[in-house]
């Protein structure tokens, strides 16, 4: 049996189907793969950050948008958010030992994709050139 064999006979085997339409998990899978929610968790597997720490490490990210993000990636049990009774006040987010397993998962497809972006920039170079 091949691998890949293996690999779909797991999945039959799963409660959940993130194909189907009404199934949670895609809800989750999106938070993970969005285009915030990825970065979020990859710059929290470094350790815990305050908000503004965490949007300075994201570089890009809106505050209401990374602020969306993590409330989305709290909900599903990733992240957690605490808030420290100070003045003014601090609020620290990390992961949680589910995030972790996901953050160390997209952390190396993030590695895989940074590792190939001279083959990605030269097909895209193809591409554009076979088009003009």
């Amino acid at each position: 049996m091949t691998s890949t064999q293996e690999f779909a006979e797991g999945i039959d085997d799963l409660p959940y189907n993130v194909f189907a339409k009404a199934c949670p998990s895609r809800g989750t899978l999106e938070h993970v793969t969005g285009r915030w929610g990825g970065l979020a968790l990859g710059a929290l597997y470094e350790g815990s950050l305050r908000f503004n720490e965490l949007r300075r490490r994201v570089d890009g990210v809106s505050e209401k948008m990374l602020s969306q993000t993590l409330h989305a990636l709290e909900r599903d049990g990733l992240v957690h958010r605490e808030a420290q009774p100070t003045n003014p006040p601090r609020v620290d987010y990390e992961l949680t030992p589910l995030g972790r397993d996901v953050a160390q998962r997209l952390l190396a497809l993030i590695h895989f994709v940074e590792g190939s972006m001279d083959e990605v920039l030269a097909a895209r170079e193809r591409y554009d050139s076979a088009r003009a």
